[in-house]
C-alpha cells in the first residue's frame, strides 16, 4: 500500500483503515507481519487479527509458542504542519500535560487529539484494553504500541487468544472546540461509566497531619469541616487518609485489620465509622492493599521486589479482596486505594513518559496473562468485594483500566498543605487537561484543597485553587485542621462545600491551548479568571 502525499481529514480516522505495517517484539526478536485481504496478519507462529468495523479495529493477539512483548501498528500518511497534539498519562499525571506541536517521540499513553485550532481530530483505544497502549506521531503517520508484556517478559498466550484492545478514532466537526471533541471522544471509548449517584464532597485528613494523627483529632477536624457544610440533602464524606493502620503484623494478616498504637487502641475502626455517621457524614478509608507486610508468605511476594505482593498469585488476590470487604463491613462508604501501579511496576507516571513503563526481565507468577489483565483482575476484585453500594476512588490508578468500574479517579499527583507552587503544578494542570474525563470516565479527583497551619499556604491562592475545586462540577475534599481556619477562611469553606454538594457543569479551561496552568475558566455561562 503506498503513501499517500496529502493530508486529508480522512488519513486520522485509522479505526476504519487497515495498518500499513504490523511488527512483533518477542523475548527474543522483531519480526515483520505479512497480511492477506481478510485482515489476518502473520508470521512463524504469530497472528495478529485487525477486525474492522462501525464500532472501531478490533486487534487480537495468537502465539502459542512465542513470548510476545510489543506489538507495534503503524498507519502511514503526510501528517499535517502547525498542529499541536495533547495525550493522556498512564496513571496520575505530573504537572506535565499540554498541548504541544509535533514530536515524533512524544509517547502518549491511551489517546491523543490533534488541532489547528479549528478542527480536532482524536485517535486512541476502548477503555478496559488488555495491553498498555500509547501512541506516537511523526511526518509519516501514527504507530501505535500495544504493550503485551507479563511483567517485564514476554506474554504466554499458549493457546489463548487474546483481545488485544479496540482502536477508535473520530474525525473532527466543524463549529465545535478541541474540548467538545475531547468529551466526545472520551464518551466513546468509555460508553458506561461508573458514576456516583450524588456528587461527592467533604473532609480528607492528609494535609492536616500527613499521617500523624490521632482519631480523636482526626473526628475534631472531620466534624468542624462536616459542620460548614450545608444542612440536609447530600450529606458529604470524611475520609480517614494513610496513617491509621497497624505498623507491625505478627500474625501474617496484613496492616489493614487493625490500628496503630498512635492513632488509638482503645477504639476500633468500626468505631470510628460509626462515630463519623453520628457527624452526619459518609466514612471513607485509605488503603494500600498491595504492599507487603514482614510476616507474611515469600510465595506472596512479587520477583521485582519482595517488598510488594503478587496479585497474580490466588492467595494475594484472596487476601486483597478479604481486606476490601472487611473495610466495607466496619461500614466505610468510601474506599481509597493507593499505590498498585507503583507497586506492580516499579515506576511512577514521570518516570514512564519514554513508554519504560517497567525494567525488563522480570514476571509474575501467572506469564499467562498481561499487565494491563492483571491489572484488570486487580481492579474487578476490588470493585467486587467492597461491594456495588461503596464508592471507590483510585489513586496511583491507570485510569484508562479504571473507567467503568470505579466513581472517581485521583487524576494528578499530591498537591499540597505546604508548597503552593506544588498544588498549582499538579492540582490546576491536571483538572484543566483530564476535565473531558469528569463525567465520562468517572468523576475527576484533583486532590485537596488544604493547609497544614494557618499560614503554611498562600491563602490569596489557596482560595482560589479551593475555588476552582467547588465550582467545577469534580469532586472536593477540603484538609485544613480546626486550628488553622479564621473567620475568612470559615466563610470560603462554607461557600465551597455549598457549591460542590451540588451537580454542576464541568468547568472548561479556555486558554489550555496556550498555558500549561490555564487560568481563563468557562463556568455555566459564566468566565472566571484567576491568577495562579
Amino acid at each position: 500500500m503506498g503513501v499517500a502525499t496529502t493530508y486529508a481529514a480522512s488519513d486520522f480516522d485509522i479505526s476504519r483503515r487497515v495498518p500499513n505495517a504490523i511488527t512483533i517484539t518477542t523475548d527474543s526478536k522483531t519480526v515483520s507481519l505479512t497480511s492477506n485481504a481478510k485482515g489476518i496478519w502473520n508470521a512463524e507462529n504469530i497472528t495478529v487479527t485487525t477486525s474492522t468495523s462501525g464500532n472501531g479495529t478490533q486487534v487480537t493477539l495468537e502465539a502459542r509458542s512465542s513470548a510476545v512483548k510489543h506489538i507495534h501498528l503503524s498507519w502511514r500518511f503526510p501528517t499535517p504542519s502547525g498542529w499541536k497534539y495533547l495525550g493522556d498519562a498512564w496513571e496520575r499525571a505530573y504537572g506535565d500535560l499540554q498541548w504541544k506541536t509535533l514530536d515524533s517521540k512524544r509517547v502518549m499513553p491511551w489517546y491523543f487529539l490533534a488541532t489547528d485550532g479549528h478542527t480536532t481530530h482524536a485517535v486512541g483505544v476502548k477503555t478496559g484494553a488488555a495491553a498498555l497502549c500509547s501512541w506516537q506521531v511523526d511526518d509519516n503517520g501514527i504507530t501505535l504500541d500495544a504493550d503485551v508484556r507479563s511483567g517485564g517478559v514476554g506474554v504466554e498466550l499458549g493457546k489463548r487468544k487474546l483481545n488485544v484492545c479496540t482502536i477508535l478514532s473520530r474525525v473532527g466537526k466543524a463549529n465545535e472546540t478541541p474540548f467538545q471533541a475531547a468529551q466526545d471522544f472520551c464518551h466513546r471509548m468509555c460508553p458506561k461509566p461508573k458514576m456516583p449517584a450524588q456528587p461527592v464532597y467533604g473532609f480528607n485528613d492528609w494535609y492536616c497531619s500527613y499521617g500523624n494523627s490521632t482519631a480523636q483529632k482526626y473526628l475534631e477536624n472531620a466534624g468542624y469541616i462536616v459542620s460548614l457544610a450545608p444542612k440536609g440533602g447530600n450529606r458529604p464524606f470524611a475520609v480517614i487518609d494513610d496513617g491509621w493502620e497497624k505498623t507491625d503484623d505478627p500474625t501474617g494478616t496484613g496492616f489493614w485489620d487493625g490500628t496503630n498504637p498512635r492513632f488509638g487502641t482503645n477504639i476500633s475502626m468500626a468505631e470510628v465509622a460509626g462515630k463519623i455517621r453520628d457527624l452526619d457524614a459518609h466514612p471513607g478509608i485509605w488503603v494500600r492493599p498491595l504492599i507487603a507486610s514482614p510476616n507474611q508468605p515469600k510465595n506472596w511476594r512479587l520477583s521485582r521486589d519482595s517488598g510488594m505482593l503478587d496479585p497474580t498469585v490466588p492467595e494475594v488476590r484472596a487476601y486483597v479482596k478479604e481486606t476490601m470487604a472487611r473495610l466495607s463491613k466496619w461500614g466505610y462508604e468510601l474506599i481509597k486505594h493507593d499505590y498498585t501501579t507503583f507497586d506492580i511496576c516499579g515506576h511512577w507516571g514521570f518516570e514512564m513518559q519514554n513508554g519504560f513503563l517497567t525494567k525488563d526481565g522480570w514476571a509474575f507468577s501467572d506469564r499467562t496473562r498481561t499487565t494491563a489483565e492483571v491489572i484488570l483482575d486487580l481492579y474487578r476484585d476490588i470493585r467486587e468485594s467492597a461491594g456495588d453500594k461503596t464508592i471507590i476512588i483510585g489513586c496511583n490508578t491507570i485510569g484508562h483500566l479504571g473507567a467503568g468500574l470505579f466513581e472517581l479517579q485521583r487524576v494528578g499527583d499530591d498537591t499540597s498543605g505546604k508548597e503552593w507552587d506544588r498544588t498549582r503544578k499538579m492540582g490546576v494542570n491536571c483538572v484543566a487537561f483530564r476535565a473531558p474525563q469528569q463525567g465520562t470516565f468517572f468523576e475527576i479527583d484533583g486532590d485537596c484543597a488544604g493547609q497544614v497551619s494557618s499560614d503554611s499556604v498562600p491563602w490569596e491562592k489557596n482560595r482560589q485553587w479551593l475555588d476552582l475545586l467547588a465550582r467545577s462540577g469534580t469532586p472536593l475534599f477540603v484538609s485544613f485542621p480546626k486550628a488553622s481556619v479564621d473567620v475568612k477562611k470559615e466563610e470560603a469553606l462554607r461557600a465551597a462545600l455549598k457549591s460542590a454538594s451540588k451537580r454542576q457543569p464541568v468547568a472548561q479551561p479556555l486558554d489550555w491551548m496556550d498555558s500549561i496552568t490555564p487560568s481563563v475558566w468557562k463556568m455555566g455561562n459564566n468566565e472566571v479568571h484567576y491568577t495562579w
